[in-house]
């Protein structure tokens, strides 16, 4: 059976309430899990004084401009506490859909681990972060998802790797926010496949555009676990509203990854004429804006050791 993932991001705007009705509308589109993000931005996101201002050299993007005091005042609307992770087990409980999370901080996967979530998801900004993986498997018995888009082909095998010792699986993604069909590059699925059984989507495109295409495309190449971000609000209200599915488009996503075989591919023949195109290369170089988002949010957020020091999550050290 196809699992689904509804990603609650921050699309709830830092409110309890929307978050508890986001639950509630994935349930009974009938995903399997409903996702949020486990950050704390206040104490963890990094200030790199390069993204202040960015560079463009004639004309040509090199580093993207996100200055620190403007992210730090958005983000810090949207932390969930300690307290409001547990209340979004309680509600998940409560709806009948499993919760997980995204671990973005050494640091935060002791608390994490300690919710007792049957998976955790690792970003992929983090599938390079080698000492994070190996702390997260240590940590317990949970299953590890780990998406693998702006990571190179030797650090996708790495991380495997490192993780095939227990519950994993892989999705791949394209960093691109929305992606478009031409880019989706679905037959790396199959090279994923070859590394890690279990192999799933992390589809980024634009529902409001390109409907459920990607993600039907990618459940006929096999992929066995779709996630797809959620929103319950108009979708000019959260910022990733763009890519993002509202109740009746994640319900249709559902109801896809329940097609017997045949019934999907006839869909995909009838109504998803770029499914060649979407095969794109099973191998290949990381494009400019892919680059440039994987220099940005990769070393976005960071641990504090007690003395104050910044340690990445790649980093080979101890936290205390």
């Amino acid at each position: 059976m196809v699992e689904v993932i509804a990603e609650c991001c921050q699309n709830h705007n830092g409110d309890m309430a929307v978050l508890e009705e986001m639950v509630h509308q994935a349930a009974a589109a009938g995903a399997t899990y409903a996702k949020i993000q486990s950050m704390h931005a206040v104490e963890e996101l990094t200030h790199r004084p390069r993204f202040d201002e960015g560079v463009v050299r004639n004309g040509v993007t090199e580093v993207i401009k996100r200055p620190f005091g403007a992210e730090l005042e958005r983000l810090r609307k949207l932390d969930l506490s300690d307290e409001q992770h547990r209340r979004f087990l309680e509600t998940c409980r409560a709806a009948g859909i499993k919760p997980m999370t995204t671990v973005f901080t050494r640091a935060r996967i002791p608390f994490v681990a300690s919710l007792g979530l049957d998976t955790i998801k690792v970003a992929s900004f983090d599938c390079s972060s080698f000492p994070m993986l190996r702390e997260l498997r240590a940590a317990g018995p949970h299953r590890i998802i780990v998406s693998t888009g702006v990571t190179f082909d030797e650090e996708v095998e790495q991380a495997i790797a490192l993780l095939r010792d227990g519950p994993l699986a892989v999705l791949h993604c394209v960093s691109i926010y929305p992606t478009p069909l031409e880019e989706a590059h679905l037959d790396r699925l199959d090279y994923l496949r070859e590394l890690c059984p279990a192999v799933g989507l992390s589809d980024h495109s634009n529902p409001e555009r390109d409907g459920e295409k990607m993600s039907a495309a990618g459940l006929l190449k096999g992929a066995r676990i779709i996630e797809k971000h959620f929103t319950v609000l108009p979708k000019d209200q959260t910022r990733d509203g763009p890519v993002s599915a509202n109740f009746e488009q994640l319900k249709r996503l559902v109801e896809l990854s329940r097609l017997p075989p045949d019934d999907l591919r006839a869909y995909v023949r009838e109504r998803v004429p770029e499914y060649e195109t979407m095969l794109g290369d099973r191998r290949r170089a990381l494009g400019q804006t892919e680059l440039l988002n994987r220099d940005y949010y990769r070393g976005r957020f960071a641990s504090r050791t007690p003395q104050g020091e910044w340690i990445y999550n790649w980093e080979d050290r101890q936290l205390a």
